[in-house]
């Protein structure tokens, strides 16, 4: 059992039966033995082709005889490409895989599987699950991955393939409910401002979610993140909201420090001598000026200071 950063278990799934690993499988150059069956084929075919037209009938068995050679050596050659690999399997049992590239010869009696070892993307459909709030978000994901163990990937699940995706989601919907969508007041990972952190979190869960199929993951990136369609609207509003909030705050802590300094200018520099309360209007007239969100209308005054 393993335990992640937010105290839920995840127990990576194991296969029943003894582990099985991947090793080489006994092999040799194929070209050799394609030559070898091609000399076989055309003995064949020449001795069958003489003992039909002649008198001479024994030549049609050892003809027989070289044809079904060919045939068998041949069966034995399969061709390795870049990125592939072939999974043997001999009589029931795992013998081995090949990942030499080119032309390889194996026991004709044995079965060959092909595995891909080259890196795939799976994007995971959208998902709506809760987060850690009890908010509906939907929720998606791509996830870069490669066959590293073929014989895991062979023998230790049904299907790799379909095993990766169906882990994958799961992985996304147990990290996603662990944390908020979003946290306004900075004391907690969420999905939108850490993103990235929690990405790494998810391809750790993924990889060992998907290790009995020897598989490695070597990425993984959030490609949707967002508020279900029932409550965007009114979370849209909250955020709007903050925002305005968040703007009133930078206006207001400017406006303040303008009159602060304002003040200071004058009392250094000489220019008036103002009251407390001479001091409370003019603190309140600035504010109004500086804080608001129309343009002010322009006084002009014809008095004294205090008449």
């Amino acid at each position: 059992m393993i335990i992640d950063s937010n105290g839920a278990g995840a127990t990576s799934p194991r296969p029943p039966g003894p582990p099985i690993h991947e090793r080489p499988a006994a092999s040799a150059s194929g070209w050799p033995v394609l030559g070898l069956a091609a000399a076989a084929a055309v003995a064949g075919v020449a001795l069958v082709a003489v003992g039909a037209t002649a008198s001479a009938k024994a030549l049609v068995v050892p003809g027989t005889v070289l044809l079904l050679a060919a045939v068998s050596l041949g069966s034995g050659l399969t061709a390795v490409a870049p990125g592939d690999s072939r999974v043997v399997q001999l009589f029931g049992r795992y013998a081995g895989t090949i990942r030499t590239e080119g032309l390889r010869w194996v026991n004709p009696a044995a079965k060959r599987r092909r595995v891909s070892t080259k890196i795939r993307n799976h994007e995971t459909t959208a998902a709506k699950v809760n987060d850690a709030d009890g908010n509906p978000i939907e929720i998606a994901a791509v996830v870069v991955w490669q066959v590293e163990d073929t014989a895991k990937a062979v023998f230790g699940v049904d299907d790799f393939t379909e095993f990766v995706a169906v882990q994958a989601e799961t992985a996304i919907r147990q990290v996603a409910s662990g944390y908020p969508y979003d946290d306004h007041s900075g004391s907690r990972l969420s999905l939108r401002g850490g993103a990235g952190e929690i990405s790494v979190r998810l391809a750790a869960e993924i990889a060992l979610r998907v290790a009995p199929a020897g598989v490695k993951i070597i990425e993984s990136r959030f490609t949707r993140v967002s508020y279900a369609p029932e409550i965007a609207h009114a979370m849209l509003r909250r955020q709007q909201a903050g925002a305005v909030v968040a703007a009133r705050q930078m206006i207001v802590d400017g406006a303040v420090g303008m009159v602060e300094s304002a003040l200071a200018r004058l009392d250094a520099d000489g220019l008036v001598e103002l009251d407390p309360e001479r001091k409370a209007a003019m603190v309140s007239n600035m504010l109004v000026v500086l804080c608001s969100d129309h343009p002010t209308q322009p006084v002009v005054n014809t008095g004294t200071l205090y008449h």
